[in-house]
């Protein structure tokens, strides 16, 4: 007799199947925000959103604005590694 999978395993297949996977681990990464980044960056930061593996960041300080800014590559590295997936290829300040 066939072990049924798991039905998380089920549902990522029928996600990525439909092309629905990227979107859904976009909706993960900005949920998991203040998480990943902490209390203090996020109380700094709004309106996330992703776009065309593009992620867009409100930025409420100047200088958390510069500092994120100067170490983007690492970010992107990091949110990526968060959520397990190439979900963002690009970060763009606002």
């Amino acid at each position: 007799m066939a072990q049924a999978a798991p039905i998380g395993e089920i549902l990522a297949a029928y996600f990525r199947e439909n092309g629905m996977e990227q979107q859904m681990l976009g909706d993960l990464l900005v949920e998991k925000w203040p998480e990943i980044m902490g209390p203090q960056v996020a109380r700094l930061t709004g309106n996330i959103e992703i776009k065309e593996q593009v992620l867009y960041v409100q930025i409420r300080s100047a200088a958390l604005k510069q500092q994120l800014f100067e170490c983007r590559t690492a970010l992107i590295k990091k949110l990526n590694e968060s959520i397990g997936a190439k979900v963002i290829e690009d970060i763009r300040l606002r």
